[in-house]
């Protein structure tokens, strides 16, 4: 980045400008000389990676190994094929995350606010901090099942846990936190000796990849549709957004290094992958013949220890309790992130307790919050609050992929760096698979009981006005191309590495076209309707209604 951009960027804390210091090198802000040979591109990536990696093995966290090990229990290696059609929707997703951290210097939550206005930035927010303390509190849970099942008391270890997982962002070195967390992802492929121990026959995992199938049971294809929804749940969630983009930017990572971002990226999406399928096989065979319904992850270790050996049932304890802290560090701190861009507060681990204090106070807070309802509530409040965030996930998970495309596609906000038209086609197919995938969750949190046929009909309907809405635009576009003054557009991808979005205040709030504005209006309305269902199904769950 040259002298001149880096004034006129948008960056809102300076400690977001400087020497990139990663866990494994450091690139200095003024190195531009080219990376050549195996041996220099090696330590480039060694330097930049973390973003990626972090923010994908925190995706396989307490919550992500009860649904894994759920379907490894109902359906035996049936559904890994699910893991690998969400590849592509994953990549795509955190490859437009990175891109708008590299080119504009500023968290995701402001870019709402700045550009689609106070309502959808109030309403990003707010969302986002509901559904991650809900996230967290699932997280202190998974602790709390790890430590149960190796015998250690509750209180004590959901405290110490609390206090490690706040205590290691506050020491005022990004690369020691950092540092901390690679370790923990690492720790994470602790899963793969435990699945050749527990042997899931190789075979019958490949085919349970290849080839998809919907395996349906005792209750209908209902549970399965459910499961499945779960599954897109758990591996795409809203936090990854604000926490990669906004971790980007605190590492100091510009355009020029994209490519290698993109690396991080795949390592992180190659890693979870491996863990989601490890554990659905190991649920397979843990649970084979089992009678039982499952209850949670803490059960798939009890199974473990039955089927091979207490060392087994230990080894998997450790992971879900790595995989527990992993995620609750990211969560808190997309929390925090969002809130220093949206308040304009020093929000960065480069810095000390007393040079960003409220970024601090809130991520002490909501790991504090968290841990104490975990400590203080009962069983069954637990329960409800771990169905409600996938519940919650499923719904507001559309809305936050709505305006992660349309800042992708903004050339004020990205320039050069705006998305091709097959990335934003790509796109808007998968907000239309998540916009159906929600309503099914929707209702049936409305209507548990939700039958197999009323699913289809969900989903029948949204594909048919999926359709309708796709022959409209592009009725739209044919006419708009027939005009006599139509010129079509081109983008200048020229001098893109050094190209970044200007300050927030040259911007302004984008200005939404007729079509666009009833689209936004109908999401409005229907987020507010979920939601409101939603939590008032939840509170009726927590009354024992």
């Amino acid at each position: 980045m040259t002298t001149a951009t880096l004034h006129r960027s948008a960056v809102l804390d300076d400690a977001h400008v400087g020497d990139i210091k990663g866990a494994f090198g450091t690139i200095k802000l003024d190195d531009h000389g080219a990376r050549r040979g195996l041996s220099a591109k090696l330590k480039t990536l060694l330097a930049i990676v973390g973003p990626g990696l972090i923010v994908m093995v925190g995706d396989n966290d307490a919550g992500a190994f009860a649904t894994y090990g759920q379907a490894g229990h109902d359906y035996g290696t049936k559904l890994l094929w699910t893991l690998l059609l969400l590849v592509p929707v994953l990549y795509v997703n955190q490859e437009m995350v990175l891109r708008l951290g590299a080119v504009t210097g500023v968290g995701h939550a402001r870019l709402i606010f700045e550009r689609f206005g106070k309502f959808w930035g109030a309403f990003s927010v707010i969302d986002l901090f509901l559904l991650n303390a809900l996230t967290l509190v699932t997280e202190f849970i998974g602790i709390t099942l790890a430590t149960g099942y190796l015998g250690l008391p509750k209180a004590p270890s959901v405290a110490l846990a609390a206090v490690v997982i706040a205590s290691a962002a506050m020491t005022g070195s990004f690369r020691r936190f950092e540092r901390l967390a690679v370790v923990l992802c690492l720790g994470s492929l602790l899963l793969i000796p435990i699945s050749i121990a527990a042997h899931p026959a190789v075979g019958t995992m490949a085919h349970g990849f290849v080839r998809p199938s919907l395996p349906g049971g005792a209750g209908g294809m209902a549970p399965l549709m459910l499961l499945i929804i779960g599954i897109v749940g758990t591996t795409v969630a809203p936090w990854q957004l604000f926490f990669q983009q906004s971790y980007v930017i605190d590492k100091r990572i510009t355009p020029r290094f994209m490519k290698y971002e993109k690396a991080d990226l795949w390592i992180g999406i190659v890693i979870v992958v491996i863990g989601a399928a490890a554990i659905m096989g190991i649920g397979a065979v843990a649970f084979a013949g089992s009678t039982g319904g499952f209850t949670d992850a803490g059960s798939i270790a009890t199974a473990l220890q039955n089927y091979g050996g207490r060392v087994l049932g230990d080894l998997f304890a450790v992971a879900l309790l790595d995989a527990s802290i992993i995620g609750a560090f990211a969560v808190s701190l997309s929390t925090a992130y969002a809130i220093g861009d949206v308040f304009k507060i020093n929000h960065s681990l480069h810095r000390g307790v007393k040079q960003a204090k409220g970024f601090y106070a809130v991520y002490a807070g909501v790991v504090a919050l968290a841990a104490a309802i975990v400590m203080t509530a009962s069983d069954h409040v637990l329960g409800v609050l771990t169905s409600g965030v996938q519940a919650l996930a499923g719904v507001l998970l559309p809305s936050a992929t709505v305006f992660l495309l349309l800042l992708c596609v903004d050339k004020e906000v990205l320039g050069p760096w705006v998305n091709g038209k097959k990335t934003t086609a790509f796109t808007a197919t998968v907000i239309g698979v998540l916009v159906a995938l929600s309503i099914v969750l929707t209702a049936s949190v409305v209507k548990p009981d939700i039958s197999t046929g009323q699913i289809s009909g969900i989903l029948i309907g949204c594909a048919i006005g999926g359709l309708l809405g796709a022959a409209f635009l592009g009725a739209k576009a044919l006419r708009a191309r027939r005009a006599p003054d139509f010129a079509a557009e081109s983008i200048d991808r020229s001098g893109r590495d050094d190209w970044r979005m200007p300050p927030l205040a040259e911007l302004g709030q984008l200005k939404f076209s007729a079509t666009r504005r009833v689209g936004m209006a109908a999401l409005r309305l229907y987020l507010l309707v979920a939601m409101v269902l939603v939590v008032w199904k939840l509170v009726e769950m927590m009354l024992g209604h």
